[in-house]
């Protein structure tokens, strides 16, 4: 049976905050609850945005999940 939204949320900030990657892709939070459909999970990960408690992140090519303050800096990042 598939998480609630707000179970799924809590988790996708928890490994977003706690995880060895700063920047996810949405399909990393598709192992937290198997059961969830990839839409639910992206519309939870999408909800987290829009609460402040994630951003978004781009590598130029694609966009990416950071929890809010993790994300790296392009501009600090070395070659």
């Amino acid at each position: 049976m598939a998480m609630s939204i707000e179970e799924l949320k809590e988790k996708i900030l928890d490994k977003a905050l706690n995880g060895p990657k700063a920047q996810l892709y949405v399909k990393d939070f598709h192992a937290i609850d198997p059961d969830a459909s990839p839409r639910a999970v992206k519309n939870a990960a999408n909800d987290l945005v829009k609460e402040g408690k994630m951003v978004f992140w781009s590598s130029g090519s694609t966009t990416m999940y950071a929890a809010k303050g993790r994300a790296k800096d392009e501009e600090t990042r070395e070659a």
